[in-house]
This record gives C-alpha cells, sequence and structure tokens, in this order.
C-alpha cells in the first residue's frame, strides 16, 4: 500500500461503508441529522462520536448543531484505533478528501507543533483510522471551507496532550474532541455507565476518565483540562447508544453529545 506523503491529499477511507460515499445522499443524511437536532447557543467545543452515521449520526448531529458558525478554524482530536505509538501524530497533508469536497488542513500549525516536540509525523497512523475522517462531512455541512488541525492521540500523557491544546487552539477555533463511549456491554449497564462518564465530563474532571469510559479519552481529557482553564462551562445535549439507534440491545456502544461555551 502506498501511503500519501506529507502534503498530498489524504483520500476519504470510509465513504461509501461509515457514511454514503455520493455527495448527494451524504449531504443529505448529515443535513437531517442537523435538522433534527435543537437549536444550541455556540459552542467553542464539542465532543461528538465517530461511528458509522447509522448508529451515532443522531448524536452527531446534535454536537454539530451546537457548533459556533463563527469559527475560523477547527481543531479535530481523536484516539488512534488502528496504529499504535508514543505521542501524538499530526495529520499534516495538504487536506482531507470527502465526498463533499477537500477539507484544508492549517500546515503551519502542524509545523508549530512539531518545532515545539509536541507533536510527530506518523505516516500510518491517519490512513485508515476512522475518527476524524467521520467529523468531517458534520463540519463541511456547518462550517464550509474552514481549515482544520488533525491530531491522533497515541500513547500520550495527560499533561502532553494538554500542553498541545493549549498551544494550538485560539479563542476563534471550534474544539472538536472526537469520541464515543463504551463499548459492547448490555443496553442497561451502558447507560448507567455512560451516563456516569458523561457526568464526569460535564463536571470538566479532565482525570477522571480511562479507555472503559471512553476511547477518545486523551483527547476529551486535554479539552477538559483546557476548558477549565479558560472558564468555559459544559452541557451535555444527547446520549443515546446503538442501542437506540441500531436495535440490538445485547451489545451496545454509547455516544454522547457534549458542548462547551
Amino acid at each position: 500500500m502506498t501511503l500519501p506523503a506529507r502534503g498530498d491529499v489524504r483520500p476519504a477511507a470510509l465513504a461509501g461503508r461509515w457514511y454514503p460515499g455520493a455527495a448527494d445522499v451524504l449531504l443529505r443524511a448529515v443535513r437531517s441529522y442537523l435538522d433534527a437536532a435543537p437549536a444550541t447557543p455556540a459552542a467553542r467545543a464539542i465532543v461528538a462520536p465517530h461511528a458509522g452515521y447509522i448508529y451515532s449520526g443522531p448524536t452527531a448531529g446534535v454536537a454539530w448543531r451546537a457548533a459556533s458558525t463563527r469559527c475560523r478554524r477547527v481543531v479535530l482530536v481523536g484516539p488512534a484505533h488502528r496504529v499504535a505509538f508514543h505521542g501524538i501524530a499530526l495529520g499534516d497533508y495538504a487536506a482531507f478528501a470527502t465526498p463533499l469536497g477537500e477539507v484544508a488542513v492549517d500546515r503551519d500549525a502542524c509545523a508549530a507543533l512539531e518545532a515545539a516536540g509536541l507533536a510527530t509525523w506518523v505516516p500510518e497512523a491517519h490512513v485508515h483510522e476512522h475518527c476524524l475522517e467521520i467529523q468531517l462531512p458534520f463540519l463541511q455541512a456547518t462550517l464550509g471551507s474552514v481549515p482544520i488541525v488533525p491530531l491522533l492521540m497515541g500513547r500520550v500523557s495527560h499533561a502532553g496532550a494538554r500542553r498541545v491544546l493549549e498551544l494550538v487552539v485560539r479563542d476563534d477555533d471550534l474544539l472538536v474532541m472526537s469520541s464515543d463511549l463504551s463499548h459492547y456491554d448490555p443496553y442497561d449497564v451502558a447507560r448507567a455507565h455512560d451516563l456516569g462518564t458523561l457526568a464526569r465530563i460535564v463536571a470538566l474532571e479532565p482525570e477522571a476518565l480511562d479507555g472503559h469510559d471512553a476511547c477518545g479519552y486523551r483527547g476529551v481529557g486535554a479539552g477538559l483540562a483546557l476548558a477549565a482553564e479558560r472558564g468555559w462551562t459544559a452541557t451535555l445535549l444527547d446520549y443515546r447508544s446503538s442501542g437506540d439507534t441500531a436495535g440490538d440491545k445485547a451489545e451496545v456502544v454509547g455516544y454522547g453529545a457534549v458542548m462547551f461555551a
């Protein structure tokens, strides 16, 4: 497999599988999720899920409906599911492609993080990773052509993740923390677990989360520390699981939408 190089366009890896591959069908789907969500005040940051749209699309729509349309850039933070590495992997491409077009990367921000020794280029990390790509059609439908800073969390300390967000997140950015919640518990067990996790997120308790609570706990924890530092408050907007959206309640995955303002 030929990996896209730094400065190339990273092709869509999930189109036609995790979300519709045809642009018109995809845009209708994303807009239907957004239109079904309640209007909310403009958020400085959101937590949004990253499963296939048939599972997490409704909750993702609620999270993205809260996104501030005044933001100039989006900082995307999520967990590396497929490649193990230490530190934080930059998505240092020219752009990420989806069926709706290309989303430009702020490569100057990537260069600044790398120069500061806070993040690195890991060629394999972003190629098949879903947690950031799944957010992009929602970004395109709500915000248009704003650039992104794409960051994947590997094995990194809470302090290391926090330092990256402190450096990169500007006042006119939207921070998007991509994460699902518990995985493969029975419906009622998952609901109790996830609502407890979401209560800790809303309480801005950055070190109270681990991988059993949320796969994106490192990025979420760093975002909670940033929120506390900057005086943001959190509001739970939505909670569902795959048992609510796809029907099978024997083993579910939880999804939450949280906004910070």
